[in-house]
C-alpha cells in the first residue's frame, strides 16, 4: 500500500537526494516502488533593490517527503541512496504521514499565504518613492514583518518625524 514517509537528508542537499533516488529507481527497476519524491517548498515573495521578487524557499530544510509501497526492497533502495541519512520513525520502523499532515506539509490548503520578506534593518536610510511624502529620505526606526510596514523618520521641518510607509513605497540608499 503507497504511503507518505519522510526521509532525513543532508541539509542543504535536499534536490540532489530526489535526483539520485529517481535515478536509482530507473536503474535498480524499482520505479513501482515509489510513486512520488517531493522537496517541501513554498514561494515567498521578497523585496530586493525596491523590486518583488519571487522566491522558492525550502519549508522543510533536511528532509524529502516519499510516497512508497514499504517493503524490505525499497526500503533498502531509499535508505541506500547517497545523501539519505535515514527515515523519520524508529530505525527499523517508519512512520507514515497521516493524509492532514500530507495535505499540510504538500500545501494543499484552501488559502495559501504568500509570505513577503523584507531586506531592511532598523538604522538604515531609505527613500521615500511614492506617496504622498515621496522623494523625502530618512532613517528606518521600525520594521514590521507582520503588516510589511517600515517607520522612517522623515525630517519635515527641520524636525524628525516618524511615518510609516509600505516596503514597497522604499528604496534604499
Amino acid at each position: 500500500m503507497y504511503r507518505w514517509y519522510v526521509v532525513n537528508t543532508k541539509s542543504g542537499h535536499e534536490k540532489k537526494v530526489k535526483q539520485n533516488l529517481e535515478h536509482r529507481l530507473v536503474s535498480l527497476g524499482q520505479s513501482r516502488a515509489v510513486r512520488q519524491i517531493v522537496v517541501p517548498t513554498e514561494t515567498v515573495s521578497e523585496l530586493k533593490e525596491g523590486q518583488k521578487v519571487s522566491v522558492e524557499k525550502r519549508t522543510m530544510p533536511g528532509y524529502v517527503l516519499v510516497n512508497m509501497d514499504l517493503t524490505d526492497d525499497s526500503w533498502i533502495l531509499v535508505k541506500d541512496t547517497p545523501g539519505v541519512t535515514g527515515f523519520v520513525g524508529a530505525s527499523n520502523e517508519p512512520v507514515p504521514l497521516t493524509q492532514s499532515e500530507v495535505d499540510r506539509l504538500l500545501h494543499r490548503e484552501v488559502a495559501q499565504k504568500v509570505a513577503t520578506k523584507a531586506q531592511f534593518a532598523v538604522g538604515e536610510s531609505v527613500k521615500v518613492i511614492s506617496g504622498p511624502l515621496s522623494d523625502f529620505s530618512g532613517e528606518i526606526s521600525e520594521v514590521n514583518q507582520e503588516q510589511s510596514k517600515l517607520k522612517v523618520l522623515v525630517s519635515i521641518f527641520g524636525r524628525e518625524t516618524p511615518v510609516e510607509v509600505g516596503f514597497d513605497q522604499v528604496k534604499k540608499i
